[in-house]
């Protein structure tokens, strides 16, 4: 026993709303833009047209219900159709292709003038006494199977528009591919707008109607067309011309069939994109993006520049805490961040504040980048668009790929600026300002010793008056100072060397956490985010085609 008609009233889902059409509509019609090239050009194109089509349909005024006619040559879909009108409409004949036009049937007094016009149909007939079909628009299609091309097109177009299907075959052509190939199974999800006739059942022997119905349900089945009644139907004596006219009657009651129609179109050309979307994009994984700051940095002269910060605060160290008598070494050595053009500190900043960022002046004098330096980056950028793609369709994946690869010159400019905006100076320890003026006043009292030796020895050379000293046990005062003052000096010095081999390692680690940030907002927005765009897009592509599938 053949499943209920889905056109029979109750037997469907309820169907979406004017508003939930426009909004699945929009949504369909965003992913499409959002997506762009990277969608299949075909499905985009059908989803685009579709688009367009709900938005036309929606705007049309009027409860209209627009049925097809649609069959093979010779069916007798014409006869049917002047059948269900009760006039001789359509042209009836033995030659073949008979139908060369669409004609259109409208039942009740309602314009339907915006909507045929729409359809492009020209031949219309009014019914006069409409019954229960008032609402009804009925189209006797040409042939989906004519010779002229033509006339198939023509069957095709006004296919997509219409809102529900009547399939008319015969005892003959019920099994003809084309039917089932070309349209029953490609249309096999407009099952809630889909009614099937097995017309000129009158030619059939005793059982045969049962018969060759019983073998169409499956064909059908088949098709995917889950569900569906087959109707029997005669012009010549009119059997079945009553069932087909309360399918007819409950679509145009419900006023509902092309929400149904519209709403099928939407899942199918969502449906058709699905392939070109691919699940939620991995993201860039923190390790690879880690690895391209390494070799961002390492393009950059990060370690280069961290060696000269941590040489030039021993440098200063020793400048300000070293052994007096030996800074002076400090003045005709070059300092580091000098050479390197990275020492343009805010003068009388001592401490790290946001006057302490330098100006960009220029490019800094750190050495180009080695060509392995930049092969590094570009096999980082590499992974970053791998990883970030993985599991993505191919035009997506190649379109991750393309935002991770940066250009090599404008990054090489961009590092060095961001090198150069980086501050490189920190707070002056406290051990300075303790062993700095203690390292003075130990140099002094060495002076003073040695002077007042130098006095004393000069006094007896001239045999002047002994020159006055403090014992303190055997040694006396003037040697007590210049040698505790040389010692204690030279003793200071090695532990401020100690401090700032320390304080240098510190200082290096902190500097290097400062550039690699900034080398990080340099790879995040050459690499980093153009990826997180395209992946932001895809998600967007496919939450707006998941919005229309519902």
């Amino acid at each position: 026993m053949s499943p209920r008609n889905p056109l029979r009233r109750g037997d469907t889902p309820q169907a979406l709303t004017v508003d939930e059409l426009s909004a699945r509509a929009d949504a369909l019609a965003g992913a499409v833009e959002t997506g762009g090239e990277r969608l299949e050009r075909g499905a985009a194109h059908r989803a685009t047209a579709v688009v367009d089509k709900v938005r036309e349909r929606n705007s049309l005024v009027g409860g209209h219900t627009v049925v097809a006619l649609a069959g093979a040559t010779g069916s007798g879909k014409s006869s049917l159709f002047n059948a269900l009108v009760g006039a001789d409409i359509a042209r009836v004949g033995q030659r073949r292709p008979t139908t060369s036009t669409p004609t259109a049937a409208v039942w009740g007094t309602e314009p339907a003038g915006a909507l045929l016009d729409w359809l492009s149909v020209g031949t219309r007939h009014q019914v006069t006494e409409p019954g229960d079909l008032d609402g009804l628009v009925l189209v006797d299609l040409p042939d989906f199977d004519s010779r002229e091309s033509a006339h198939r097109e023509e069957a095709q177009r006004i296919l997509e528009l219409v809102d529900v299907f009547v399939w008319v075959t015969d005892p003959q052509k019920y099994a003809d591919a084309v039917l089932h190939d070309d349209y029953v199974a490609v249309l096999r999800d407009y099952g809630a707008v889909t009614i099937v006739v097995l017309n000129q059942v009158d030619r059939l022997p005793p059982g045969g109607e049962e018969q060759i119905a019983a073998d169409l349900a499956r064909l059908l089945e088949r098709d995917g067309l889950q569900q569906h009644e087959v109707i029997g139907t005669s012009t010549r004596t009119g059997v079945g011309l009553d069932a087909l006219r309360s399918r007819l009657h409950d679509a145009v009651e419900q006023s509902d069939a092309a929400r149904h129609r519209l709403g099928a179109d939407l899942r199918t050309a969502a449906g058709g994109l699905l392939d070109s979307v691919g699940e939620s994009g991995a993201g860039v994984p923190d390790r690879a993006r880690d690895e391209l700051v390494d070799a961002l940095a390492r393009s950059a002269g990060v370690p280069t520049v961290v060696d000269a910060v941590a040489r030039d605060f021993r440098m200063e160290s020793w400048a300000r805490t070293g052994w007096p008598f030996t800074r002076w070494v400090r003045a005709v050595r070059p300092a580091p961040l000098k050479r390197l053009r990275l020492d343009r500190d805010v003068a009388g900043s001592p401490d790290i504040t946001e006057q302490d960022v330098r100006a960009v002046l220029g490019r800094s004098s750190i050495p180009s980048p080695a060509p392995a330096a930049r092969a590094a980056v570009d096999l980082a950028a590499r992974r970053i668009g791998t990883s970030a793609g993985e599991g993505l369709p191919t035009r997506w994946a190649d379109a991750v790929a393309d935002a991770a690869r940066p250009a090599d010159a404008d990054l090489a400019d961009e590092l060095d600026q961001a090198v150069l905006r980086t501050s490189l100076r920190g707070r002056k320890p406290l051990w300075w300002a303790v062993l700095g003026p203690l390292q003075v006043v130990l140099a002094l009292a060495a002076l003073a010793g040695l002077v007042w030796l130098v006095v004393i020895a000069l006094a007896g050379w001239l045999q002047l008056p002994d020159v006055p000293t403090a014992d303190i046990g055997p040694f006396a005062m003037p040697f007590l100072l210049l040698v505790g003052g040389l010692l204690a000096g030279l003793l200071l010095a090695a532990i401020a060397r100690w401090l700032a081999a320390i304080g240098a390692r510190k200082r290096a680690a902190t500097v290097d956490k400062r550039l690699r940030r900034a080398i990080g907002e340099v790879g995040d927005a050459r690499v980093v985010e153009p990826v997180e765009q395209v992946l932001s897009q895809h998600d967007r592509t496919r939450a707006g085609i998941e919005r229309a599938l519902g």
